[in-house]
């Protein structure tokens, strides 16, 4: 039902935005719908529905009043393919096409597995939307068990094909972020909770790389040179959003200010030879230090076998 729902909010940004600046008047919105999901559409859940996709997506339906027209003043923010709202609205969009075309299209579309899947997505949707706290039984990689907490769900994050619910967790008296794959049961409570009126997900982790919380560190500015065609490949996917690329002669200088974590310095390493860190001296050290430790691994191998052989 709550999945059912979201889809039919995306369905009216989509439809909408669109229209572009001319939008659309309700017969049309009504006439779009009864088209798309065969049933009528009434004045009053036209207008919760708009309530809705404002509080859930923070995307207002503006109505031009002198011609009773229907509109997105930033409707190319929600085409915008770059836009986290977008990635948002275009990944219920493309779930709900495939859902309805896994059929026909078998064998001719294929999709990563997520392990976050959608199996809680929408229930902490629904329990964000209504701010009622949750309980989860979570079991981290490191523990044997899980556990049990009671978390007041914030937000929720996407990073690397990963889920994670953002939230206070009151066995732990602070904001914890925790994976949806590691999620093993989940419940919806009536226990309501008062969001902080100063919350804002992207202020939080505006120092962070990942999904790792900064706390109070400071962040640093960390600088690598590469080529322009890693250069250019990292423009259109960048390691954080506060990357900087500075286009040199026959090579780019790229910067980017986050908290250094093990995150950042793996993803460095995935980088190869392609790059050369050059600031600062002790993420430097760091990635050095991550490749000696592997090639060493190697070597100590190929020692190995060659006792075997002898």
């Amino acid at each position: 039902m709550v999945t059912e729902l979201i889809n039919k909010y995306v369905w009216l940004i989509k439809a909408i935005s669109k229209a572009g600046q001319d939008g659309l008047t309700l017969e049309e919105i009504q006439s779009k719908w009864e088209a798309r999901w065969g049933t009528p559409y009434a004045r009053r859940s036209f207008f919760n529905h708009r309530d809705a996709v404002n509080e859930v997506f923070g995307i207002n339906i503006e109505c031009d009043r002198s011609r009773n027209r229907y509109f997105i003043r930033y409707s190319d923010d929600v085409e915008d393919s770059a836009g986290g709202t977008a990635w948002l609205v275009n990944t219920f969009t493309v779930n709900s096409l495939l859902e309805m075309g896994k059929e026909r299209l078998s064998g001719r579309v294929s999709v990563d597995n997520i392990p976050s899947g959608q199996k809680y997505l929408t229930d902490i949707m629904a329990a964000m939307l209504e701010n009622c706290r949750v309980t989860i039984e979570y079991h981290k990689y490191r523990d044997e068990e899980s556990e049990t907490l009671n978390v007041c769900p914030y937000a929720l994050k996407e990073d690397m094909k990963r889920w994670y619910m953002v939230g206070y967790a009151l066995e732990r008296d602070s904001i914890r972020v925790y994976s949806l794959d590691r999620i093993e049961r989940l419940d919806v409570t009536d226990v309501r909770f008062r969001l902080p009126a100063s919350f804002d997900v992207d202020d939080l982790f505006s120092d962070s790389y990942g999904v790792y919380l900064s706390d109070d560190r400071t962040p640093d500015t960390v600088i690598f040179e590469c080529p322009l065609d890693q250069a250019r490949f990292l423009k259109d996917l960048p390691l954080h959003k506060s990357q900087k690329i500075t286009w040199l002669r026959n090579k780019a200088r790229v910067s980017i200010r986050a908290v250094p974590n093990t995150r950042m310095i793996m993803d460095l390493c995935s980088l190869g030879s392609r790059i050369k860190i050059i600031a600062p001296d002790y993420v430097r050290d760091e990635v050095a230090g991550e490749f000696r430790r592997a090639l060493e691994q190697y070597d100590s191998d190929n020692e190995q076998d060659n006792s075997i052989i002898k």
